[in-house]
């Protein structure tokens, strides 16, 4: 039986409209402090900081209860999705049990 799981969600969001790194900047960070402040996440702007028409936010967190933890990823999914003007194009879910006890008598 697994003590915990961790729960890390990927997703790639795109902004083809988008001429600058500080436009783009403008658009996803307030959508990833946001999210920061309503579920308790850990949230990180993972890749394409440097490219003005994309990019990739990662999510993670950490709890006993397996079902709690995929409900949570999929409200912040459900959340980057909803909240911020650009497109998710990928979406990656992963969920990791942590190590097992041994009840070995």
């Amino acid at each position: 039986m697994a003590l915990g799981y961790v729960g890390v969600l990927t997703i790639r969001v795109e902004m083809p409209w988008v001429a600058s790194l500080k436009e783009k900047r403008a658009l996803v960070r307030p959508v990833v402090e946001r999210l920061k402040v309503r579920y308790p996440l850990t949230v990180a702007r993972l890749d394409g900081l440097d490219a003005h028409d994309w990019e990739v936010i990662g999510v993670a967190t950490i709890s006993n209860d397996y079902a709690w933890v995929e409900e949570t990823l999929r409200m912040a999914a459900d959340y980057i999705a909803r909240e911020g003007p650009y497109r998710v194009t990928s979406e990656h879910t992963e969920i990791t049990p942590l190590g097992a006890e041994d009840e070995e008598d």
